[in-house]
């Protein structure tokens, strides 16, 4: 057995940067990945998808140059397979150097392997048993498959599969109307595939706003994606070299067909071969670990950090958990998750950018609110650059001028949604922001007119 002050359990987000701090203040650190270094974000998730929605991006904007003035020679025509070379070069050097450096790391040593718990301050890795009286599980997430009859007699894919297509399907179906559907959806439209996006829901994005919802269903139809909304999956079969999935629908036919499957219908926590419950670590009824406001689990010296324990599911909120765990124990802080304000992204063209609470959540809480909005096409840098689909919208207490959540779907919209977070995370009221002398002409500087012009919230 050998033991160590600290042992961390995965390299996502969160793993990394807490060995370097813990490494850094003298503590001996062992740090365990049976896979690719990174986690999700750096190896199937943000870093590759958004490097592909780039391409899909430049590609949409070829085909829609005479909006702007040229033309070119003939048709767009996609090479796949670099689009994919591009993807893994850029995937490849966050990987590599996640690696490196906790391999150089000093204080640190590095396991390749499974980690499994032996009790609550002893883990196994392959023929080697560590102990320490702090360990730290960071072993993210993977998709959630569904029991749909069939599924398991034929090839579909996964976000992480979905890495390996260096070519155009046929026709893409996906199975799923969320961030991760709409994001490959309108991606592979762009890049040539026929898609079909089918969602058992009564809309898209369902955790979002129902105007939020129809605003990317329409960009999306209008781009050409078929999608086919409460649409139950009752089974998948193969017949004649295609996928058919037979659906229970109010519209449409009851039949889909297509080459490849992308199953995108949510996620679980890789929780469930890790020896848990040797170390009485609690878990809730869909795997993720339950942890406290500072992420620590219910046995002492063991923390939960990253998409494990169920508190974001995002890069960024775990590496939030890093810095909250880091802090409480390093710096003589207090922080906490329930300081931290719901913040993300959907990275369709255009973007949204989320933060705080939605319209139907404000609605619920039955508190005063007033809401702005304005539509992209009235932002003048929105239509300078020819990308004017979506709109903007602010939520207020009218009672605290507290800043409640935003919603900005349209270009830049992932980017000066930070403007209002750090409003919200400084508690200022909105008269703040609405005197704020914003620089022309960006798509930020139409937050003072939104907020100029709230009304009341009706019930």
């Amino acid at each position: 057995m050998t033991t160590y002050d600290a042992i961390i359990i995965g390299t996502g987000q969160a793993g990394p940067s807490l060995a370097r701090r813990l490494a850094g203040s003298g503590m001996k650190v062992a740090i365990i990945e049976r896979g690719r270094f990174g986690g999700t974000c750096v190896n199937t998730g943000c870093t590759p998808t958004k490097t592909l929605v780039a391409s899909a991006y430049a590609v949409h904007v070829a085909r829609r140059g005479a909006d702007y003035g040229f033309t070119v020679g003939g048709d767009i025509k996609v090479d796949m397979k670099r689009i994919k070379a591009r993807k893994d070069y850029v995937a490849g050097l966050s990987n590599k150097g996640v690696e490196r450096s906790l391999k150089n790391l000093e204080n640190g040593t590095v396991y390749e392997g499974h980690a499994r718990f032996r009790s609550p301050h002893e883990v196994e890795v392959g023929s080697e048993i560590l102990s320490a009286d702090k360990i730290f599980i960071n072993v993210g997430g993977r998709a959630a498959v569904p029991a749909i009859a069939g599924l398991d007699q034929i090839d579909y894919l996964t976000n992480s599969s979905m890495m390996d297509i260096d070519f155009l399907p046929q026709h893409l179906l996906v199975l799923g109307g969320s961030y991760i559907g709409l994001e490959f959806g309108q991606m592979y439209r762009r890049f040539g595939s026929p898609v079909t996006i089918v969602e058992v829901g009564p809309r898209l994005i369902a955790r979002e706003d129902e105007d939020v919802s129809e605003a990317v269903a329409a960009f999306l139809s209008r781009e050409g994606v078929e999608i086919r909304t409460n649409a139950t999956c009752l089974s998948l079969s193969q017949r004649n070299g295609e996928i058919v999935m037979a659906l229970d629908c109010d519209q449409g036919a009851r039949e889909v067909k297509g080459s490849h499957l992308l199953v995108a219908t949510g996620r679980r926590p890789n929780t469930d071969d890790l020896g848990l419950d040797r170390a009485g670590v609690t878990m809730d009824k869909r795997g993720y670990i339950e942890v406290d406001d500072e992420l620590r689990t219910n046995v002492p010296g063991i923390w939960a950090l990253g998409d494990c324990n169920g508190r974001g599911a995002f890069t960024h909120t775990s590496y939030n958990d890093f810095e909250i765990v880091a802090a409480n124990l390093l710096d003589g802080d207090r922080r906490r998750l329930s300081d931290r304000i719901p913040a993300y992204a959907l990275y369709t063209d255009p973007p949204l950018g989320r933060a705080g609470m939605t319209e139907t959540e404000v609605r619920r809480s039955g508190r005063r609110a007033l809401v702005g909005r304005i539509a992209m096409e009235d932002v003048s840098r929105a239509f300078e650059k020819g990308e004017t689909e979506g709109f903007m919208k602010i939520l207020v207490d009218a009672d605290s001028q507290e800043i409640l959540g935003a919603s900005f779907l349209g270009t830049s919209g992932d980017e000066a949604i930070h403007c209002v977070l750090d409003a919200m995370y400084a508690k200022a009221p909105y008269t703040v922001l609405q005197r704020a002398m914003h620089i022309h002409p960006t798509i930020a500087e139409f937050i003072p007119t939104i907020i100029g012009d709230l009304v009341p919230l009706s019930p």
